[in-house]
């Protein structure tokens, strides 16, 4: 009985506050309609107060970190992170912002941020529980090991083909054959192509000479011949 007439009651102030943000869009009503919503677990229905809200009253500290409340209870931790932060920019101590971000660095295992936003409170409250044992939390997360260097890749140079103008022919003389038989006859390899002018025209007068003597001998044995018949 009693939790249907706490709803019945949330349902009610719901209305009136609805009213009210409806009737004066510019009011700070939107703020308790918001906080309304949360309490009865309509957290998207909170998010777009807000969100209005602060289209309205932009910088509005409150506003900010209330909505900032509502995305980390809708599971947007990246939305939630950036209105909180940009809300201690302008309140640099604004213990509830800090608290929210902690939580939320701390289960997305950012150890530094989540540090730096407990020590801001336990500054001002050591004896702060909640936030001493967040920050025991986020002491025992392990740094991240850097990340093993590459080896080093060889560096492949581009190789420009060279003009044709550039490159040298070079000539190459084809092998030179010499006959079997002349290498094995050196006798040979003084052909007719070889003898001088000069050496054919010994040649033939050593020929005449020869003939010219095999004449004479042939004469005298037919002369020898006639005389003893």
């Amino acid at each position: 009985m009693g939790s249907g007439s706490n709803r019945a009651g949330n349902a009610a102030e719901i209305d009136r506050l609805a009213l009210a943000v409806a009737m004066d869009p510019g009011s700070k009503a939107f703020i308790p309609l918001a906080e309304e919503y949360g309490k009865a677990g309509m957290w998207d229905e909170a998010a777009g107060v807000l969100e209005d809200g602060l289209k309205a009253s932009p910088n509005f500290i409150i506003a900010m970190v209330a909505l900032g409340r509502v995305y980390e209870q809708l599971n947007q931790p990246a939305k939630a992170i950036a209105i909180l932060e940009e809300a201690i920019k302008l309140s640099p101590e604004n213990f509830r912002a800090h608290r929210i971000l902690a939580k939320i660095y701390m289960s997305q295992g950012v150890k530094e941020a989540g540090l730096r936003s407990c020590g801001v409170i336990l500054a001002a409250n050591p004896q702060d529980v909640e936030v001493l044992s967040l920050r025991a939390t986020l002491e025992a997360l392990a740094v991240p090991a850097p990340a093993e260097l590459a080896p080093p890749q060889p560096v492949i140079e581009s190789v420009q083909p060279a003009s044709e103008s550039a490159v040298t022919m070079e000539k190459v003389e084809e092998p030179r054959y010499v006959d079997i038989m002349q290498r094995d006859r050196p006798e040979a390899a003084t052909d007719s192509a070889t003898i001088t002018p000069e050496k054919k025209s010994a040649t033939v007068i050593q020929l005449e000479q020869w003939l010219s003597l095999i004449r004479d001998r042939r004469l005298d044995r037919t002369a020898s011949t006639n005389n003893n018949p």
